[in-house]
């Protein structure tokens, strides 16, 4: 395999999104963003995330090969079982590391966090077995994202803050819109519009917090705006116009955490999930982020 080929495998390109996702957890947690126990915790969630994206391809190789030939696998780039042999191991991988931050690094809180990424794992791997022609498929991937807001918290506490759990409430309704609406990449058009109405649940929440947290304002709009667009490319269907829109719900994942961030009273903080957003989108230019 390739270092090329790697990369398109992992979709590498939307990394920022799960560091982000990070970073929110860690600050809605009560954590410390210079906390050292924050490098396994990045790796590992940055392996979860390639992982599970390798394996998305390893599980999908007999679709693909009809809908999507140029794929690694059906293109003969790579072999199924090496994909599959990848994926699983940075999943083990990912938990190996949060060991390491749970019960080796000082002040951490012992297995919680290696739990965490088990969720996170198996969800994961039931995502990849079960999406296709499963209705309940973005829920599962929305699931997934949770379980990365969880996990990075349990470095931090045992018992998680339900401010916590309000911003991994939010990112689960944004991930069943934006998955709804990637459901629907090859068909070139979203034949249901309702299931996009879970995309209004943050920007509803963050325009109520706005209103009594000016610092909200900037990335709260900045983040509506961008859904706007994102749901322009879908109303339109042009050519090219939903995988579009998929890419472009990816990166507002991290304006997503900006929103979250800023109202938890970290407006600085919030800046650097809006440098991720900007990186997403750079990163895309290079290597598909579907």
């Amino acid at each position: 395999m390739t270092f090329n080929v790697a990369l398109r495998l992992g979709r590498v390109s939307n990394l920022p999104t799960v560091w982000t996702n990070m970073l929110a957890a860690v600050v809605l947690a009560g954590g410390i963003v210079t906390d050292l126990r924050l490098v396994p915790v990045a790796l590992a969630l940055s392996l979860f995330y390639i992982g599970g994206m390798f394996l998305n391809d390893a599980f999908d190789a007999e679709i693909d090969a009809r809908e999507r030939p140029e794929r690694p696998i059906p293109s003969g780039q790579v072999s199924k079982t090496a994909v599959f042999t990848w994926g699983f191991a940075m999943l083990a991988a990912g938990i190996g590391l949060l060991l390491v931050a749970g019960m080796v690094l000082a002040g951490g809180t012992g297995i919680w966090p290696a739990l965490g990424g088990l969720g996170l794992a198996l969800a994961i791997i039931a995502y990849n077995r079960h999406h296709k022609g499963n209705p309940s498929s973005p829920l599962i991937m929305g699931l997934c994202r949770v379980f990365v807001y969880l996990t990075a918290g349990l470095c931090f506490v045992v018992t998680l803050p339900p401010a916590l759990f309000i911003g991994a409430g939010l990112l689960l309704a944004y991930l069943i819109g934006l998955t709804y609406v990637a459901k629907q990449e090859n068909l070139g058009r979203v034949e249901n519009m309702w299931p996009l109405l879970f995309l209004g649940a943050p920007i509803v929440f963050g325009a109520l917090q706005a209103i009594e947290q000016p610092a909200v304002w900037p990335f709260w709009a900045v983040f509506t705006v961008w859904i706007l667009v994102a749901l322009y490319f879908v109303k339109r269907r042009g050519p090219g116009d939903i995988p579009r829109a998929v890419v472009s719900l990816i990166a507002g994942i991290c304006l997503l955490d900006a929103v979250l961030i800023a109202n938890a009273g970290e407006p600085m903080l919030a800046g650097l999930a809006v440098v991720g957003f900007v990186l997403t989108l750079f990163f895309q230019k290079f290597i598909a982020g579907t």
